[in-house]
């Protein structure tokens, strides 16, 4: 305890901050141990999360893509100038579709897990068991249910359901009904005696809900806005099951995108084939008119006969010959496009007309259809997108239709003249024989149909060329591959929190206990607050004895005994002929200032001075709990009564070491106290005693509840303001603060009752008594100080 401080002397101390957390550092080692503990636990049976990821270039000349490869053929026609959106291709492996193929080629669908002591892990291909499910695709892919496979042998198993009931033992092999179908469960381990465990669970979800999950835990993304690179990531507990999802998925968009660029190619075979089948059914009816013509009218070579008549004329039979053919492949193509009745039908392209503009057209044509179809596997047709294409698409099929007709009316112009020419000629040979003239339009007809069959096996071969040598839309750069190491849980993240954590629980409690709490605690809540002077500070006693005794070394006999030192500072200016009259309160009851007003009278005693105690609380007097009453009279035996002596009424404290004591208890519950305590007779027991002794303690009644004390004050040398640590709320501090700056209580100052000095709040008492208990902090230090 130190000497007394003015008012408003606060100053601001870091070490007493620290120490009033470093007083509970116990609780701080077991909740640092009991979160670290826990941690270890969790790291152990936690289900690591391994990170798998894989990288592929999108072949896009708009971010650096790599050339084709096929550009060799480029020269045949059969490769556009054609670019892929890395953006777009981003999409595609996002889809639900794609995802969705994934799922059904590596079953996914269906899980097995493999029950522990502690956690179920999944088996992804090492699980004990396998099932074969005989039923429709529809109606696996909606099952959501889970069951357990307990292997009884090497030969038997037993079905449990989801609630852990048996549903009857089977054999391996053995057909067992599943819902609307069958199932088979074959063994897949070598001996009973080598598996970890016997349970497995089965858990089949609906595939819509396992491809959802799926595409979202895949994260897709571009490594670079400069380059073509993508890059797919995805998190799961079996490292190689993640492996094979990411795989699988670039084998399958590889798939997708290779059929799409061979759907031009198939549906232009497609065309050639049955215009083939056409062509050759019309070049063999030809072929036979010509031969029954010559049968018919017996000829064998007619040509050199008229040779010299029609060399002029072949000329333009060969034009005739040629713009046929190219007007009967316009045709082909414009009743190909009247057949078009949407806008996902390709045109076949390729097929040898003479319109520079037509060819370009058709692959444009055929580039936006491409496109649609792709988008529209993971979009509507109400997509923005996709109206945007089908106006493109429509816009151009029209344009390719007005330009097949307008090449169609000048082919057939050009035609019609060619024919006025040879008509003219024809006429000059009017000589050559009729049949001439018929067998040479038998074999225009033959020359035409096998130019054209001609034509089209050629094409037929370069459309099976592009089929078998398209290559796909991206090139795999790493493989789907994934660490050893898990990427959760962070083993070092989560040992390092849980001793944060750990740290915090203790300091966030005490920080809110202190910050929720409103007593009083010691002379902080007191100091710095109150203009009132701050006395001391009485911790808390340690044994069972309610008063001291004259041997008592514990911290609340030195503390007492520095409060009658501090007294005798606050008493300088008392008159030093008459008794000091000590006056003992508290706000409430309860304070302790009974105990205060026993000890300290004591403690006066035990240094020799005659100490009388008066017990002037007489509503609720509390000094009978301390000591053993020779006689039931007091003070208001005394106020009541004039004709009793007051030395009758006094008597002698018996405690050994205490001969210069008396006391003066309070005597019987008047009705009527504050009445007694107002009359004359107070001032003559004061006037009375205070030349027999040299000190005076009185116990009064608490300030907040009664009248009492305020009655009696003025005949007070000090006011000892007793105020109980733990106990009085702050906000009643405002009466000892009010009682002060009037002045009713004379001389006053505070005493801190009941403090906890291991809280900080004290400063230690007993030096060389062996009763401080220091810190362990410092005990360490001492220890290693020598």
């Amino acid at each position: 305890m130190h000497p007394i401080r003015p008012a408003g002397d606060e100053e601001i101390n870091l070490r007493d901050q620290l120490e009033a957390y470093l007083i509970h550092w116990k609780w701080f080692v077991i909740s640092v141990v009991v979160c670290v503990a826990l941690a270890f636990i969790y790291l152990r049976y936690a289900t690591p999360q391994y990170n798998v990821s894989a990288t592929i270039m999108i072949k896009d000349d708009k971010k650096g893509g790599i050339t084709s490869e096929l550009s060799a053929f480029q020269d045949i026609g059969l490769f556009g100038n054609v670019t892929n959106s890395v953006d777009n291709e981003i999409e595609v492996l996002k889809s639900r579709t794609l995802m969705e193929n994934v799922v059904k080629k590596l079953g996914l669908n269906i899980a097995y897990y493999t029950k522990g002591n502690i956690r179920t892990s999944e088996a992804y291909k090492n699980a004990p068991v396998r099932i074969n499910f005989s039923l429709q695709d529809s109606v696996l892919y909606k099952a959501d249910t889970t069951f357990t496979v307990r292997v009884d042998s090497a030969t038997r198993f037993t079905l449990l359901d989801s609630e852990g009931e048996d549903k009857g033992a089977h054999g391996f092999g053995e057909n067992v009904q599943f819902g609307s179908g069958k199932m088979t469960v074959l063994p897949a381990f070598d001996s009973v005696e080598e598996l970890n465990t016997r349970d497995v669970v089965v858990v089949i979800k609906p595939l819509a809900k396992v491809t959802l999950g799926y595409r979202e835990q895949v994260q897709v993304a571009v490594v670079d806005k400069n380059t073509s690179v993508i890059r797919l990531n995805l998190n799961a507990a079996v490292r190689q099951k993640a492996e094979d999802i990411l795989n699988t998925l670039i084998e399958q968009y590889n798939i997708d995108v290779v059929a799409d660029k061979n759907l031009v190619s198939a549906n232009t075979a497609r065309f050639i084939e049955k215009r083939l089948a056409l062509i050759e059914a019309e070049l063999g009816e030809v072929e036979q008119s010509a031969e029954n013509f010559k049968e018919t009218n017996q000829l064998t070579d007619i040509t050199s006969e008229a040779g010299i008549t029609l060399e002029n004329a072949s000329e333009y039979a060969k034009q005739i010959v040629a713009a046929e053919t190219r007007l009967q492949l316009t045709n082909f193509l414009i009743d190909y496009l009247a057949g078009i009745q949407d806008n996902s039908s390709l045109i076949p392209a390729n097929v040898g007309t003479e319109d520079s503009n037509i060819g370009p057209s058709i692959m444009e044509y055929n580039k936006l259809v491409q496109e649609r179809s792709r988008l529209m596997r993971g979009s509507t047709e109400n997509n923005p997108v996709i109206v945007n294409l089908d106006s493109q698409i429509s816009g151009l099929r029209q344009s390719i239709k007005q330009t097949l007709a307008n090449l169609k009316a000048s082919q057939a112009i050009a035609l019609n003249d060619l024919r006025r020419q040879e008509e003219l000629l024809n006429s000059r040979i009017s000589n050559v024989p009729g049949q001439e003239r018929r067998y040479r339009g038998i074999q225009r007809q033959q020359q035409i149909k096998e130019t054209l069959y001609l034509y089209l096996l050629q094409k037929k071969e370069e459309t099976a060329i592009s089929l078998e040598v398209t290559a796909p839309n991206s090139k795999i750069i790493d493989s789907a591959y994934g660490s050893d190491i898990p990427v959760a849980p962070k083993r070092r993240v989560i040992l390092v929190g849980s001793f944060v954590l750990g740290l915090l629980i203790p300091f966030g409690v005490i920080y809110l206990k202190d910050l929720l709490d409103t007593k009083v605690q010691g002379r902080k809540d007191i100091e710095g607050k109150l203009s009132v002077p701050f006395l001391g500070d009485i911790p808390k006693s340690l044994s069972n004895d309610q008063t001291i005794s004259r041997d008592s070394r514990s911290s609340a006999a030195e503390a007492f005994r520095i409060l009658r030192t501090n007294l005798d500072f606050m008493l300088v200016n008392v008159n030093g002929h008459k008794a000091k009259k000590i006056f003992i309160t508290s706000t409430v009851s309860g304070e302790g200032k009974t105990f205060v007003s026993m000890n300290l009278a004591g403690t006066l005693a035990l240094s020799g001075k005659r100490v009388l105690l008066i017990g002037m609380d007489i509503r609720n007097p509390k000094l009978t709990e301390y000591i053993d009453l020779p006689h039931p009279r007091g003070l208001t035996n005394y106020l009541t009564n004039g004709g009793q002596p007051l030395e009758e009424m006094i008597f002698k404290y018996e405690k050994e070491g205490f001969d210069h004591m008396d006391i003066l208890t309070s005597g019987a519950i008047p009705p009527n106290p504050a009445e007694l305590l107002m009359s004359d007779k107070i001032g003559t027991l004061f006037a009375e005693l205070e030349n027999k002794y040299d000190y005076i303690v009185v116990d009064t009644a608490p300030v907040s509840l009664v009248t009492d004390t305020l009655l009696v004050s003025k005949h007070a040398d000090m006011f000892v303001y007793v105020c109980r640590a733990g106990y009085l709320d702050k906000r009643l501090l405002v009466i000892p603060e009010n009682l002060y700056r009037e002045k009713r209580l004379p001389n006053m100052a505070i005493l801190i009752n009941d403090s906890d000095s291991k809280k900080g709040y004290g400063y230690g008492y007993g030096y060389g008594y062996g009763q401080e208990v220091k810190p362990w902090w410092k005990r360490i230090m001492k220890k290693y100080d020598g």
